[in-house]
């Protein structure tokens, strides 16, 4: 119950076990066109260019600042936390004039706070931010920000590693122009690969870029002549046959599902699980209006040993959670609740769990009382 990787259903291993076979075998690229539609499902676009990068999460971030940014392009990059900070690294790297607005730890993305930005900066071509802040726990309001984007006439760059497959997210009617994930969070699939997508907006600027990208690994200009469509591909690098085969599954278990249903679960469990710490007398460190269902950033008592509670937890109770990343360090847990892991044996397992540990470290709290709130938070 960490920040990622979250379990991995039997599933996925069992697809992941499945023989291998050649990147450019007929079979395999019937496999690739497949992927692409789920993707775009769990996307929710039409986008062509939807697909998986070969490489994590931060892979998918370089592949959109690599492809989009040229040498003087002007963006403006939203911080809310760590991940917004890498934005702002990356987006330099690219060669970006980077226009950095920063925002309280723990705080979403003010819309109001960009127009202002933007407004004062009207040479400004892009606008990055973070969906759902994996070093926080807070969503920012991606509808809205990418709204003003196109006002401005501003693509937009859109993280969203902890939110697709566990939160809201519809690319096309938002108005997204890229956007990149990660395998490890809600889909909960193994760890290396990032499905990215980008609009016609965003495809048109790729494809007449000035000069090449910094990155021959990312460039999509040739990667997208081993991703299009029909049979004929052509070769720039040795597929993770195996690794598409784990996220064929896990996209599969997510359409079963639905969308709107999975989105539902999360938010069903974190009430529970909130109910729970609140009842440890612990506290959420996000708003509840912003707050990730499948993220949950929580206080660390005091006179409690951080370190030494989650090393308790992992050795005797088998349950990992998260430290506390950046301005949170020390002060935070973060406790995840993503994909296969997002369920009710969790939640009480976590909340008896944690509650033992803390007693243990001189925290008094009343484990019978916190596990018949979060009961009853289920039958609310």
């Amino acid at each position: 119950m960490g920040p990622g990787p979250s379990d991995v259903s039997e599933r996925v291993l069992k697809a992941l076990s499945q023989p291998t076979i050649g990147h450019l075998d007929p079979s395999f690229i019937t496999l690739m066109n497949d992927i692409k539609s789920l993707l775009q499902y769990a996307f929710q676009t039409k986008n062509e260019l939807t697909i998986p990068v070969s490489a994590p999460g931060s892979s998918g971030m370089e592949t959109c600042f690599m492809n989009l940014v040229e040498p003087g392009d002007k963006v403006l990059v939203c911080i809310n936390g760590v991940f917004g900070m890498r934005m702002r690294e990356v987006a330099t790297r690219a060669g970006a004039q980077v226009e950095a607005l920063e925002f309280e730890w723990g705080e979403a993305v003010d819309p109001n706070a960009v127009i202002s930005a933007l407004a004062k900066n009207p040479d400004i071509n892009m606008l990055a931010f973070v969906h759902a802040e994996t070093s926080t726990g807070v969503c920012s309001d991606t509808k809205t920000l990418c709204q003003i984007a196109r006002s401005h006439s501003c693509l937009s760059i859109v993280d969203a590693v902890t939110s697709l497959g566990g939160s809201e997210l519809k690319v096309d009617e938002w108005g997204v122009d890229a956007i990149y994930s990660g395998t490890q969070k809600c889909l909960s699939c193994i760890p290396g690969l990032s499905p990215v997508s980008f609009s016609p907006k965003a495809v048109e600027k790729i494809k007449n870029r000035q000069g090449k990208s910094f990155s021959w690994f990312l460039d999509l200009n040739l990667v997208m002549d081993y991703w299009g469509e029909g049979a004929k591909r052509t070769y720039h690098h040795t597929a993770p046959v195996n690794s598409l085969y784990a996220l064929h599954e896990a996209l599969r278990i997510l359409k079963e599902e639905g969308l709107e249903a999975a989105c539902a679960r999360h938010v069903l469990h974190h009430k529970a699980l909130v109910a729970g710490l609140e009842a440890l007398g612990i506290k959420m460190l996000v708003s509840e209006a912003i707050r990730l269902p499948q993220l949950n950033t929580v206080g660390i008592p005091d006179g409690i040993d951080d370190a030494e509670v989650r090393s308790s937890l992992l050795k005797d109770y088998d349950l990992e959670i998260g430290a506390g990343l950046g301005k949170f360090a020390g002060k935070a847990w973060r406790i995840g609740l993503m994909g296969n892991a997002c369920n009710k044996k969790n939640v009480t397992y976590c909340i008896a769990s944690l509650g033992a540990v803390l007693n243990q470290q001189g925290h008094s709290c009343d484990v019978e009382q916190a596990l018949k709130l979060t009961e009853q938070a289920y039958q609310a």
